[in-house]
């Protein structure tokens, strides 16, 4: 006997297939950008390989460069090889988008269980994006 799929595994799995697909290309894109120079490069192609061997690894790497931690990216996107970061960040937002989605149907649902915990998991998801808590890179 199948196992029996239900409309919000559904939605949520297309809308993870439209995302993941919306984020490749975005990937795609801004690697098109960066390769054929349409953009300024923030460290110069013919630079990179002097940043792969550093002994003070990260640290070292966001010092020599310039570059901050964290949300900081964003005041970069007018490079093309800091322009990729945009698709990745919203690779990272398709599932928060995913439980957005569903969201109306476990209501209409009366489902409230599965609403508290698909909102519990945004609140989570966006929390730790945030960067509040210090953890990871930021």
């Amino acid at each position: 006997m199948a196992p029996q799929i239900s409309e919000e595994q559904l939605l949520y799995a297309n809308v993870l297939d439209k995302g993941m697909k919306l984020g490749l290309i975005g990937l795609v894109i801004t690697f098109a950008v960066y390769a054929f120079g349409i953009f300024e490069h923030k460290i110069p192609i013919d630079q990179i390989q002097n940043y792969w061997n550093l002994d003070g690894g990260v640290t070292e790497y966001l010092d020599k460069t310039d570059i901050h931690a964290g949300w900081a990216w964003l005041g970069n996107l007018g490079y093309s090889d800091m322009l990729n970061f945009l698709p990745i960040a919203f690779l990272s937002l398709v599932t928060v988008i995913c439980y957005l989605a569903i969201i109306p149907w476990l209501i209409r649902k009366k489902d409230i269980t599965y609403v508290m915990f698909a909102i519990i998991e945004i609140i989570v998801l966006i929390f730790a994006a945030s960067g509040i808590l210090g953890s990871g890179g930021h």
